[in-house]
C-alpha cells in the first residue's frame, strides 16, 4: 500500500494474526509447530519454566517446538526430546506428569453477587475408585520417586524424607544429591547399571544413617518402557527392611565369630567397590572409544580443512594469473582505444581538410555517419543519426538518389554525378558501396563535392563562344 505492506487476502484466510501474551493470556492449543525465537532469554527462570511447560500443553502429539539460539529448555528438558540440539529444534514428549500450565494462566472470572469464592470455585466431580485407589498408594504404596536419565526429580510418591533430604546450598533436585548418607554410592551404582541394562536392579542391604539410627533399605531402580509417556524415565523405589533379630544375630555371631559382622560389612564394602571400579573402567573404556572416534573425525576434518586450504590456495594462485592475464588485456584494449581515438581524429582532420561532404548510410539508406559540411545540403542534426535520408529535407535536385543508392548496392558498381541546388550550387554526388575489413557490403558512402565555380566558369565560356560556336560544336 502506500505507506507500508498489508498481508494478501489469500495469506489472511490461512494464518491468524494476533496479539498474545504468552505469560497471562489464555494459550492457543492444537499447534502442529511452535516458534519463540529469543523471547525467553528476556524472563527469570522461574517464567521460562512456566512458558516451557505452557508451550508443552499448546502443542499436539509429536508437535515441534523451536526456540532461539540462546535458549534452552531448562528444568522441562523431560517433556521435550531433541531433533537438533545445535538448531533448538525439539520434540513433544507425551508425558503423564503435570506440566504445571494450571499457574501460568489465572483467567479472570466475575464474582456472583453474595457467592463465597469457596462456592464460585470448581470442584471436580468425586471419583470414588481414584480416591480408594489413593488411600490405598498413600497406606501401602513404598515411598517412589520418577527421575529423569540425568537423575533429576520428576515426581515424589510417598514419604521419602528417611531417604532423601536436600541438599545444602542453591536448591538442587538431583536424586545423587539429595541421597542421604549410606544410600549414595549404591544409588548411583544401581541407577548406572539399570540404564545401561535398560532393566530393573535391584541393591539390598544398603544402611541409611539418620534421625540417630541406621535402617537397612531395599533399592529398586526400574527404567520404563511402558506406558508411552514415561519412556526413557526410571523409578526408584525404596523398601525398609527389618532388622534381623536378636536369636538370628547370635546364631550369626556364634557360627561366624565375634567379627563375623564387621567381616560382613566389609565384604559388602569390598564387593560395592569392585563394582564402582567395574563401573568406572566400563565407562572410562566408554570414554576412550568416544574420544577415538571423535580423533578419527577431527583428523578428517583436518585432513579436509587442509585439502580446502590448498585449494583455496589453487583457486587463489588462478585468480592472480587470471587478474595479470586481465591487466595486459586491459592494456592492449587501452591501448587499442588511444590508437582507434588518434586514427579517427586523423580521418576527421582528413575529411575536414578536404572540405568534400560525406554522408554514411546503412544497407536500409538509414543515416550512419556524416561530416560537419552535411548540414550545407541536407537539414541533418545529430539526433538523424538512424533515420531515413528520405526522410531528410535536401537542397538537391536529385529525386533520383534512393533508387541509384539501391541499384550501386544491388550492382555493386559506383555512381556519379552532377546535380545543381535550389539555390545555384553545383555538386558532383558519388555513390559508392561502403566496404569493411572483411570485404563485406554494409552500406553506402555518398560525397558531395562543390563544383559550382566551374560550372560557372563552363557557362561563361559557352555565353562567350556564342551561338555560332554551338552550332558548329553541334555539326
Amino acid at each position: 500500500e502506500e505507506h507500508g505492506y498489508r498481508a494478501g487476502k489469500e495469506i489472511r484466510e490461512m494464518v491468524t494474526f494476533a496479539t498474545q501474551n504468552v505469560i497471562t493470556d489464555p494459550p492457543f492449543t492444537k499447534l502442529d509447530i511452535l516458534l519463540c525465537r529469543n523471547l525467553l532469554i528476556y524472563l527469570t527462570p522461574e517464567v521460562q519454566n512456566r512458558l516451557i511447560a505452557l508451550f508443552h500443553y499448546a502443542l499436539n502429539a509429536g508437535g515441534y517446538l523451536f526456540l532461539g539460539n540462546s535458549e534452552s529448555l531448562g528444568a522441562g528438558a523431560a517433556l521435550f526430546s531433541p531433533l537438533s540440539a545445535k538448531f533448538r529444534l525439539y520434540r513433544r514428549r507425551e508425558s503423564a506428569l503435570r506440566t504445571g500450565f494450571e499457574g501460568v494462566v489465572a483467567p479472570y472470572r466475575r464474582p456472583l453477587p453474595g457467592a463465597s469464592p469457596e462456592a464460585q470455585a470448581d470442584r471436580p466431580s468425586a471419583n470414588l475408585q481414584a480416591l480408594a485407589e489413593q488411600a490405598l498408594l498413600r497406606r501401602y504404596a513404598p515411598p517412589a520417586v520418577l527421575v529423569s536419565d540425568k537423575g533429576d526429580i520428576l515426581y515424589v510418591s510417598g514419604r521419602t524424607g528417611a531417604y532423601l533430604e536436600p541438599a545444602a546450598g542453591k536448591a538442587n533436585w538431583n536424586v545423587f544429591a539429595m541421597a542421604r548418607e549410606g544410600l549414595r554410592l549404591e544409588l548411583s551404582s544401581a541407577f548406572q547399571q539399570a540404564a545401561r541394562s535398560r532393566g530393573q536392579v535391584i541393591v539390598r542391604g544398603a544402611r541409611v544413617a539418620g534421625g540417630g539410627r541406621t535402617q537397612l533399605v531395599e533399592v529398586t531402580v526400574q527404567v520404563l518402557e511402558e506406558p508411552e509417556a514415561l519412556r526413557g524415565l526410571s523409578l526408584i523405589v525404596f523398601n525398609d527392611v527389618p532388622a534381623p533379630s536378636a536369636k538370628s544375630a547370635a546364631k550369626r555371631g556364634k557360627g561366624a565369630g565375634s567379627g563375623g559382622a564387621g567381616i560382613a560389612a566389609l565384604e559388602r564394602e569390598f564387593q560395592h567397590c569392585r563394582d564402582e571400579l567395574q563401573s568406572a573402567r566400563e565407562q572410562m573404556q566408554t570414554t576412550l572409544e568416544e574420544q577415538k572416534s571423535s580423533n578419527e573425525e577431527l583428523q578428517s576434518a583436518n585432513e579436509e580443512l587442509q585439502s580446502t586450504n590448498e585449494e583455496l590456495t589453487t583457486s587463489r594462485e588462478e585468480l592472480q594469473s587470471l587478474n595479470e592475464e586481465l591487466q595486459t588485456v586491459n592494456a592492449e584494449q587501452q591501448a587499442r582505444l588511444d590508437e582507434f581515438q588518434r586514427v579517427s581524429n586523423d580521418m576527421k582532420n582528413l575529411l575536414e581538410s578536404t572540405e568534400i561532404v560525406t554522408v554514411f548510410l546503412d544497407r536500409e539508406l538509414r543515416v550512419r555517419r556524416f561530416t560537419s559540411g552535411a548540414s550545407r545540403i541536407f537539414k541533418l542534426i545529430q539526433s538523424d543519426v538512424g533515420r531515413p535520408l528520405t526522410d531528410i529535407t535536401s537542397v538537391l535536385r536529385y529525386p533520383e538518389m534512393p533508387e541509384d543508392g539501391r541499384e550501386v548496392l544491388r550492382s555493386l558498381v559506383f555512381s556519379e554525378k552532377s546535380v545543381a541546388t535550389t539555390d545555384g550550387r553545383w555538386f558532383s554526388v558519388r555513390i559508392m558501396p561502403y566496404r569493411t575489413d572483411e570485404n563485406v557490403i554494409d552500406g553506402l558512402v555518398i560525397t558531395f563535392v562543390d563544383i559550382t565555380v566551374a560550372k560557372t566558369l563552363e557557362a561563361r565560356l559557352r555565353a562567350a563562344a556564342g551561338p555560332g560556336t554551338a552550332e558548329g560544336d553541334g555539326g
